[in-house]
């Protein structure tokens, strides 16, 4: 019979729970063992190989990712395909974690030894600590599980998950430990939303050459109102003889002087521009200068050097196109 969209629900719920039990638990029964791991993972030279087969071997993956983006450079190799050459990617200097709910799992099994005559470190995540994977780790972490969260109690989730979380939070002590800092994090994450808020400058963005729209001081108005058309800023720096900023002149800044006074034929553009108009560097985040460009209510900036000169311009779609904000 089909399911009901509240028994769906019930189930859902006693899925949730009974995970969230077993990682109580865990909580409550870490020890000595895992700052041992932490440790080892902190006195690394190389790097932390992450092993498993089938589930496990998911939740490894997923472990290696974690630490090589938290500051622990790692990486995941199969347990089968160790034992048929890819065991040459693990030297002395490595830390291993190997995964297996059983500890019993033949692949990993097989390559232990190897492991322990070359004096790579070992460190086993399993739900039986008497198993043969737990007897021949350096360290053992326990992830016993009672149940599973599913009606038959068969299907590998409560224990994956449990699994999941220790390593998670062997990643976060070691990230800790090291004082990783956001900057830190942002490296390992250049395409992510917090890499390029961190770690793209003005610089990066801002437009340069033939795109800055810039008139000479005593110009008219008209040829500012060209300048403007012709670069598609919506403004137009004003500099003088040196390249220095003396003021900046904008489509708004145009629609009121017309307003205002109808013929702007015979008018210079010194007369009309906004002087000293808020400036930043080449070298200033990216993400500072959307919030300058939010704090004042404009769409453009100018950036110039410690001298006062333009190096060029920014503009709010420049910094949506970049995806900084």
């Amino acid at each position: 019979m089909p399911m009901t969209q509240k028994t769906m629900l019930e189930t859902a719920r006693g899925v949730l729970l009974t995970e969230s039990r077993a990682i109580s638990r865990l909580a409550d029964g870490l020890d000595e063992a895992f700052a041992h791991a932490a440790q080892l993972i902190l006195e690394c030279k190389g790097r932390v190989v992450v092993s498993g087969v089938g589930k496990s071997g998911h939740i490894a993956s997923k472990m290696a990712a974690t630490f090589a983006s938290t500051g622990s450079p790692s990486f995941f190799v199969h347990a089968g395909e160790a034992a048929h050459g890819d065991l040459g990617m693990i030297t002395r200097n490595d830390v291993m974690i190997a995964v297996s709910n059983s500890g019993t799992t033949a692949e990993l099994l097989t390559i232990v030894p190897i492991l322990k005559r070359e004096g790579t470190p070992l460190i086993a995540i399993t739900g039986n600590a008497e198993s043969p994977l737990a007897r021949y780790a350096d360290v053992h972490l326990d992830t016993l599980v009672t149940e599973e969260a599913d009606a038959l109690n068969l299907a590998p989730t409560t224990s994956t998950t449990v699994t999941l979380a220790m390593g998670d939070a062997l990643a976060v002590a070691c990230l800790v430990a090291r004082g990783f800092k956001k900057e830190d994090f942002a490296r390992s994450h250049p395409g992510g939303a917090l890499g390029r808020k961190l770690l793209m400058h003005v610089r990066d963005i801002m437009r340069t050459g033939q795109a800055l729209p810039v008139v000479q001081s005593g110009m008219s108005v008209l040829e500012a109102v060209r300048e403007i058309t012709k670069k598609h800023i919506g403004m137009t720096a004003v500099t003088d003889g040196q390249n220095r900023v003396l003021g900046i002149f904008t489509e708004g800044d145009l629609r009121r002087l017309i307003e205002k006074t109808g013929d702007i034929r015979d008018m210079r553009i010194d007369e009309v521009m906004t002087p000293r108009p808020k400036t930043v560097s080449e070298d200033m985040l990216a993400a500072q200068a959307a919030h300058i460009l939010d704090e004042s209510l404009c769409n453009q900036l100018l950036v110039v050097d410690g001298d006062n000169r333009l190096l060029g311009a920014l503009h709010v779609h420049d910094l949506m196109t970049a995806k900084v904000i």
